[in-house]
């Protein structure tokens, strides 16, 4: 077995910009809601909202999702659990 590494590269972590519009985009998610994720890629390992069941558009778990993929595709996946829902 050859023991050498592959010449596949590595995807370069996006910018905070970047990543928000393509999570966006791979998640169904209007960009003109992409203002209230930007407080929870600022504080990734801070309180996140929860959902409160009231049908609220954007839901808080929307949010959680794409700012979720969007710190995954900045290379800074968050660390500390989700808060209890």
């Amino acid at each position: 077995m050859n023991g050498s590494v592959s010449d596949v590269p590595v995807p370069s972590p996006l910018s905070l910009d970047d990543a928000l519009a393509r999570a966006s985009e791979e998640l169904q998610f209007p960009s003109y809601y992409q203002s209230s994720v930007r407080p929870l890629l600022r504080n990734p390992e801070g309180r996140w909202p929860h959902c409160c069941g009231g049908g609220c558009e954007p839901c808080a778990q929307t949010l959680i999702r794409v700012a979720m993929r969007a710190l995954e595709l900045m290379g800074t996946p968050r660390q500390s659990p989700l808060p209890d829902f």
